[in-house]
C-alpha cells in the first residue's frame, strides 16, 4: 500500500472525534504524527482561510481550529459566514478546538496575582487556579453552544496552561489539552511529546525561522515524533511563511508522518504515561 492510499485509510478510519489516541504501526515501525493547527478565522481572514484549506484537503491533511469563544471586546455570531464556514469544515473532518476564552487575564472571580500582569493578556491560562480556570471553561463551553459548536479538546493561549486549568479541564469534561510541551490525553494521563513549530513574527530573521521550522518538520517526522506546525491568519497573508507552513507539511508527509488532530491524535514513539 502506497503513502497516500495509507493516509486515506488512516482518515477515514479516524473520525475526528474518538474515545481515545490510537497507536499506528505500518511495516514494522511507529509511524510519525503530523497536526497542522489554524488560528486567528474571522471575516477578514476567512477568504485567506478558504484557499488554504483547500491547500491542506488537497494534501489530505485536516486542520485543527483553534478557535476563542469569544474574541476579544467583541462576541462571535451564529449566522456569521467565518461560523458557518467553520461548522461546514467540522462537518467535513476538520476539528475544532476550544481556544482559551477571551484572551484576557481580567479576573472573573475573585483572584488576580500579579504574575498574570508579567504574562501578558494572551497568557490567559497560564497561571490560573483551578477555581477561576474553571469559571473561565464554564463561560467557555456556554459560549461555544450559543454557536451551535462544541469540544473537548483544549489550547491554551500561548500554550501555557497552570495545574489549576489542567484539572478543571478534567472537571469539566475535556480529554485533550494541547499546550507547550505536546499533547496531553487528560483521561489516561498520557502524554504525547513534541514543540510546535511555526514561523513567528515578520523581522529580518523571519527566512531563517522559516527553513529551520521546515527542517524540523522533516527531522521529527523521521524519528517517527509528532510533528505540530501552527499558523495564524497574519502568517498566511505573507508569502514566505504560508510557503514554509506547506512545505513543512510536505516534509513531514514525504517523512511518513500520517495527518491527525488535536482531538484524535495518533500516538507514535514520543508517547510517555506520565501524570499529565
Amino acid at each position: 500500500m502506497g503513502d497516500q492510499a495509507i493516509r486515506r485509510t488512516v482518515s477515514t478510519a479516524f473520525p475526528a472525534r474518538q474515545d481515545a489516541a490510537m497507536s499506528i504501526r505500518l511495516h514494522g515501525r511507529v509511524t510519525a504524527t503530523l497536526i497542522v493547527s489554524l488560528s486567528g478565522l474571522g471575516p477578514s481572514s476567512l477568504a485567506e482561510y478558504t484557499t488554504f484549506s483547500a491547500e491542506l484537503a488537497a494534501r489530505q491533511v485536516p486542520a485543527s481550529w483553534l478557535f476563542p469563544p469569544r474574541p476579544r471586546n467583541s462576541r462571535h455570531h451564529q449566522d456569521a459566514a467565518a461560523i458557518r464556514w467553520l461548522r461546514e469544515r467540522i462537518s467535513a473532518g476538520d476539528a475544532l478546538v476550544m481556544h482559551g476564552f477571551d484572551h484576557t487575564a481580567d479576573p472573573i472571580g475573585c483572584w488576580q496575582p500579579t504574575s498574570v500582569a508579567h504574562l501578558g493578556r494572551k497568557a490567559e491560562f497560564a497561571t490560573l487556579p483551578e477555581h477561576e480556570a474553571n469559571l473561565r471553561l464554564i463561560a467557555a463551553i456556554r459560549a461555544f453552544a450559543e454557536l451551535g459548536l462544541s469540544s473537548d479538546a483544549f489550547a491554551p493561549p500561548r500554550w501555557l496552561a497552570s495545574a489549576g486549568t489542567l484539572t478543571a479541564l478534567r472537571r469539566r469534561g475535556f480529554r485533550v489539552c494541547a499546550d507547550s510541551v505536546g499533547v496531553r490525553m487528560l483521561d489516561t494521563d498520557t502524554l504525547l511529546r513534541g514543540r510546535v513549530l511555526s514561523t513567528g513574527p515578520a523581522d529580518g530573521a523571519e527566512g531563517l525561522r522559516c527553513r529551520a521550522m521546515v527542517a524540523a518538520a522533516a527531522r521529527s517526522a523521521r524519528r517517527g515524533g509528532l510533528v505540530r506546525i501552527t499558523a495564524d491568519a497574519a502568517d498566511l497573508v505573507r508569502p514566505s511563511p504560508r510557503r514554509a507552513v506547506l512545505e513543512a507539511v510536505d516534509a513531514a508527509l514525504v517523512a511518513g508522518a500520517l495527518p491527525a488532530t488535536y482531538p484524535a491524535p495518533v500516538l507514535g514513539s514520543q508517547g510517555d504515561s506520565v501524570s499529565a
